[in-house]
């Protein structure tokens, strides 16, 4: 019965150790981890408002087109200022390849954030 109590105990000593240094090894790339995914967080986020602009009409063709409007208008020729469509930003669609990219970028800026939260779920367990 003496041997078993020593081998339990020799056990639990070398237990201990092992988990004690897994943990601390884990608990440190959680924190690279964290850290990581903060800063990709963060360039993702200014390439996405960066590309942001991509997704709408230019301002200045809507702006160009009215001006064009209430010139002729100003002229006196009504016939030429009702041909010309008054928002030709109505017909405009974004590229299908800004649109992809986009999608690319919310997603990894989603699965950097899951990341992240994993890391912080991770540490307080």
């Amino acid at each position: 019965k003496d041997n078993r109590s020593r081998f339990w105990a020799a056990h639990k000593k070398v237990a201990g150790e092992h988990d004690d240094e897994f943990l601390e090894r884990y608990y440190n790339d959680m924190d690279i981890v964290l850290v990581f995914s903060g800063l990709f967080s963060a360039v993702s986020s200014a390439f996405i408002v960066a590309m942001e602009s991509n997704l709408s009409p230019d301002p200045n063709i809507t702006t160009h087109a009215l001006l064009t409007q209430l010139v002729q208008i100003g002229l006196g020729n009504f016939t030429a200022a009702g041909s010309t469509p008054a928002a030709p930003a109505s017909e405009w669609s974004p590229p299908i390849a800004s649109i992809r990219i986009q999608s690319i970028a919310y997603a990894s800026l989603s699965f950097s954030l899951l990341a992240a939260f994993g890391a912080v779920l991770g540490k307080q367990w």
